[in-house]
């Protein structure tokens, strides 16, 4: 396990010295979190794995990082449009170098992403499902209807696998988030799992569980 910096981004690399085309699934932490913060649910997903937990750009705080700035109000999350724009556009750069790097199977990347880490998923697989092999939305929202205003409905995004899990209990980000982001991807892609449990703005067991037999799952089509 070592942490390296890309251009942009700093990361661990939990499965360093992984063998050319494994699949590489990339993890993507929360407002106010760093690269650490999910790499303890690594040992728990499947070995066939190459996994890279990545630290946002934006600095908050000791250890604190963010994918853009946001603010909570009494009308809820506003955000700063242009820059979540310019995290895309990081995180979609980082994205096209590490496939080209690492070769991971299929040419394309997992994305695992918790709260914003989510949001930043959604942003990316709207606008460039093609480097994607599936999405993992972790406690999120879909992004605002401005920010995704040059969505393209290109097939790629729509057999696009994705995995939506959301806590009944969240005070974060309520469950009409989840619910929001079930009835849109069921309208709008083919390959879709949706499941709420009884949980807060947090990954339980059994999250982690179907998290893990989910990616198990889309390994096993890509070794077919």
């Amino acid at each position: 396990m070592l942490e390296r910096k890309h251009d942009t981004l700093t990361y661990i690399d939990f499965s360093d010295g992984a063998a050319e085309g494994a699949p590489l699934l990339l993890m993507l932490h929360g407002y106010g979190s760093n690269e650490k913060d999910l790499l303890g649910l690594a040992p728990m997903l499947d070995r066939r794995l190459r996994i890279m937990s990545l630290q946002a750009p934006l600095p908050m705080g000791y250890e604190m990082y963010g994918w853009f700035p946001i603010e909570f109000t009494p009308d809820g999350i506003t955000v700063d449009r242009e820059a979540a724009g310019r995290a895309l556009e990081i995180l979609r750069s980082f994205l096209r170098e590490t496939i080209e790097t690492c070769r991971p199977a299929g040419g394309k990347v997992f994305l695992m992403g918790f709260s914003q880490g989510a949001v930043m998923n959604y942003l990316t697989a709207f606008s460039s499902p093609e480097l994607l092999h599936g999405v993992i939305a972790l406690s999120g929202q879909l992004p605002d209807a401005r920010l995704d205003a040059p969505l393209l409905l290109a097939a790629e995004l729509k057999e696009l696998p994705f995995l939506v899990v959301h806590g009944l209990y969240d005070d974060v980000l309520p469950i009409d988030k989840g619910r929001e982001a079930d009835r849109w991807l069921r309208s709008n892609v083919s390959n879709l799992t949706y499941r709420e449990y009884p949980m807060g703005h947090e990954i339980n067991d059994e999250a982690l569980q179907l998290t893990s037999s989910w990616l198990s799952r889309r390994i096993d089509l890509l070794e077919a």
